[in-house]
């Protein structure tokens, strides 16, 4: 990586709660989360939520039906964890086979860690705003759990492509493709008539800010090489440990 580590070989479950609330801070203040938060607060205006909804559903212009439209969101949604997983396979991880396979399995171990709360997020959130789907089913409406977990995927995918090396504008087009599947699978959610358009923004918000933070918090994308300071709690206290490569 940037740093001069493998991918994976810095993850921990004991961060620190001085790096956890800077990776927190971070992921907040990036454009992927506040952007889509915020437009998702602006489609409260005017009754703008509704009347978009409606108008997609209605007209279906993309994908030309509200079936095709949500077999298509399923289908991105699967191709996305399948980037995320290849991407991932492919980062740098290490030399030696036993070396690159304890790193994949400990950065695998913490992605998928942070999948499984951003999806408890998702969950509570729903039951939390109880609002309705716009086909008036029974089922929760926000956020969008498609749209969370596709822009996770691909928060988690373009952080693995970070560590390839590529050229600036190999990365910045790979960047585009990404974020051109996300908005794909949002787009896909509304014209279904599954969710309003502030659903799939707070979802992409979502997905965004807990990508970021957990490669930020728990993978270690941004230690030193030659320093890592690590804190493991304990019966009556705690551990502090300072590790240094040379």
């Amino acid at each position: 990586m940037q740093n001069g580590r493998g991918w994976g070989q810095d993850a921990t479950i004991t961060p620190g709660w001085g790096r956890v609330g800077t990776a927190a801070l971070n992921a907040l203040k990036a454009p992927e989360t506040w952007a889509p938060a915020a437009g998702a607060a602006a489609f409260q205006i005017g009754h703008a939520d509704q009347k978009v909804s409606d108008w997609a559903g209605r007209n279906t212009p993309v994908y030309g039906s509200r079936h095709t439209a949500d077999q298509v969101s399923d289908r991105l949604l699967y191709a996305s964890g399948a980037i995320w997983a290849v991407s991932g396979t492919a980062a740098p991880s290490g030399d030696g086979a036993g070396e690159w396979t304890m790193n994949k399995i400990k950065g695998f171990s913490a992605e998928a860690g942070g999948g499984v709360a951003a999806l408890g997020v998702v969950e509570l959130l729903k039951k939390g705003a109880d609002r309705s789907r716009p086909d008036n089913t029974d089922r929760e409406s926000f956020p969008s759990g498609h749209a969370a977990g596709v822009s996770y995927f691909l928060t988690l995918s373009s952080r693995h492509v970070d560590t390839y090396g590529w050229s600036e504008g190999t990365v910045t087009a790979s960047r585009i493709s990404l974020g051109t599947i996300a908005a794909a699978t949002a787009w896909a959610r509304v014209e279904a008539y599954q969710h309003y358009p502030s659903d799939v923004l707070a979802g992409i918000a979502l997905g965004h800010f807990f990508g970021a933070f957990l490669t930020d918090a728990f993978l270690g994308a941004d230690n030193p090489r030659n320093a890592m300071l690590l804190f493991e709690p304990a019966k009556g206290g705690g551990l502090a440990m300072a590790r240094f490569d040379f």
